[in-house]
């Protein structure tokens, strides 16, 4: 008889396996089945999920709804305008620094004085935080022409390389403000080194 009740645990401790396996396989099941019907439900918080509302490019020809107010206060800036056919399908705003910028060079007792503007083809929201960021968009713009060597302010290759650090620099400090950059280009209005 002894015989007989040693096999009788061992097909318990089977069956008690057996037992927990298709619990933890119907755990599982409920558990995956409940997230997929969550996701799709739409009942998390994702990112992607979220629709951001950035400037948008406008058209030549299509109202800007951000656009800032002339200094009549009557309409939008540029209310008016033509723009032409050809070129870009984007128009294009532009953006004037109120004073102009002077910095010394780098390694130089050179110093350069620069009237500064800059374009954007996105809408009239750009303009609205160019003009409310302007004092942090200054001191950015004075770090990178301190960091400009004086060959640089000499020839056209440097320059045009100038032209690209501005942008990114008032873009780092937009996206850093307002999430979102939106300058596309910057042009100097007047260039000084003495």
């Amino acid at each position: 008889m002894s015989d007989e009740e040693q096999p009788a645990p061992q097909k318990k401790g089977k069956k008690g396996l057996l037992i927990k396996l298709v619990l933890a396989l119907v755990l599982v099941g409920a558990g995956g089945g409940g997230t997929y019907a969550f996701v799709f439900a739409g009942k998390t918080d994702k990112p992607e999920a979220k629709v951001k509302d950035e400037p948008k490019l406008v058209k030549k020809g299509e109202d800007d709804p951000y656009a800032p107010k002339a200094e009549g206060g009557e309409g939008g800036e540029g209310g008016g305008e033509i723009d032409g056919e050809g070129g870009s399908e984007y128009r294009t705003a532009y953006y004037k620094f109120s004073d102009d910028f002077t910095s010394n060079l780098k390694n130089s007792s050179a110093l350069m004085q620069l009237s500064l503007a800059c374009s954007t083809r996105r809408d009239g929201r750009v303009l609205v935080w160019l003009k409310k960021h302007e004092l942090a968009i200054r001191s950015e713009i004075l770090v990178v022409l301190a960091d400009t060597p004086e060959e640089d302010a000499y020839t056209p290759a440097g320059k045009e390389h100038l032209q690209q650090r501005l942008a990114a620099a008032i873009n780092k400090v937009l996206v850093q403000t307002e999430g979102f950059g939106g300058v596309d280009r910057v042009y100097f209005k007047s260039f000084l080194v003495q």
